[in-house]
């Protein structure tokens, strides 16, 4: 069976114990990590690992043992609860391993919990799950996160007493960083507010979020963005004479422009665009360009990002900074 957006991060705060397993596959890491760690406290609780009521199998070794699979799902545990078998970094060369002990397993048997990298539609494993009637399959994908998932981190933190300008900077920025840096994020918010009952505001946000790209970075891409071209060969200078990569720099500028277009498209559900102490600063830019001028900037910035990572010869960061002046240019 499938599990999909509401319905998959519903299940992972509250899986069903009767169920054979899960498997949980994405591309980015640290979203499985959390989605598993998650589930996997929701099964056993918090001392079932002291309890020795959780096995975790590395999936390449059941290469060499096949059986060790099915052995741990129906080991007997020496603490009484339920019980769990990680299976991490399967793939599809575990598919016929995994389908057996699926096929063999029985209730009382341990809860099997598969996490996997991205899967393609083909795939064997991911066919496995889906079709298996009491067993699911669930993909996590580089969305921005719900507003459940949201009020789930925060809630799961301790935090509460949130002001509306406050919880909507912590939507923005829960769709600027990376989901295990936002988890730090709210569990700083959390401890710097303990004892606190005064509401969470959106000052308290700013102050303690992490940067999402170095300062001199920010600096050239709003000097881009306001077109104050001169100002951009002096910056531009700083970033090379402290290493500053034209890749990393191109990267930056397609999601600031990316941000400054979903606004001024009227994208985000009602959302903010933006975060941070900037915010004011990148609305007017929003305006200012227009969404038309907007889709050439990001065409420019492609443009110069496959140059940037083609064979050619031409010196990266001259190409870059000429991107950013001809941005600079681009409005007027």
């Amino acid at each position: 069976m499938i599990l999909r957006g509401i319905e998959a991060t519903r299940y992972f705060a509250k899986p069903d114990p009767a169920k054979t397993g899960l498997l949980i596959f994405g591309q980015d890491a640290m979203r499985v990590a959390l989605k598993r760690q998650e589930v996997v406290a929701a099964l056993i609780g918090p001392e079932g690992p002291a309890e020795m009521r959780l096995t975790r199998l590395p999936a390449a070794d059941l290469r060499k043992d096949p059986a060790a699979l099915l052995d741990a799902l129906t080991a007997t545990g020496f603490f009484p609860g339920p019980r769990v078998v990680l299976l991490e970094e399967a793939g599809d060369f575990a598919t016929a391993t995994i389908g057996a002990a699926l096929k063999d397993w029985r209730p009382g048997d341990a809860q099997l919990v598969v996490t996997a990298g991205g899967l393609t539609g083909k795939s064997s494993l991911k066919k496995l799950f889906e079709a298996h009637p009491n067993a699911f399959a669930a993909g996590l994908y580089d969305d921005p996160p719900s507003r459940e998932e949201i009020e789930a981190t925060l809630k799961a933190s301790g935090l509460s007493g949130i002001d509306a300008a406050a919880m909507a900077d912590l939507s923005a920025l829960a769709r600027d960083i990376d989901p295990g840096d936002f988890r730090q994020t709210v569990e700083k918010i959390a401890l710097y507010k303990w004892g606190d009952s005064t509401p969470l505001s959106s000052a308290d946000v700013a102050a303690l979020a992490p940067a999402s790209i170095e300062a001199e970075v920010d600096d050239v891409l709003h000097a881009a963005a306001d077109g104050r071209r001169d100002e951009i060969g002096p910056l531009m200078r700083r970033l090379e004479a402290q290493g500053a990569s034209p890749v990393t720099l191109c990267i930056g500028a397609m999601r600031h422009f990316r941000a400054l277009h979903q606004a001024a498209a009227g994208g985000g559900g009602g959302r903010p665009a933006f975060f941070g102490p900037r915010k004011e600063q990148m609305q007017r830019q929003a305006q200012r360009w227009g969404m038309f001028r907007l889709e050439q900037a990001l065409a420019l910035l492609l443009e110069t990002d496959l140059t940037l990572r083609s064979a050619s010869r031409a010196p990266q960061m001259a190409l870059m900074e000429r991107a950013l002046i001809r941005l600079a240019m681009l409005p007027r």
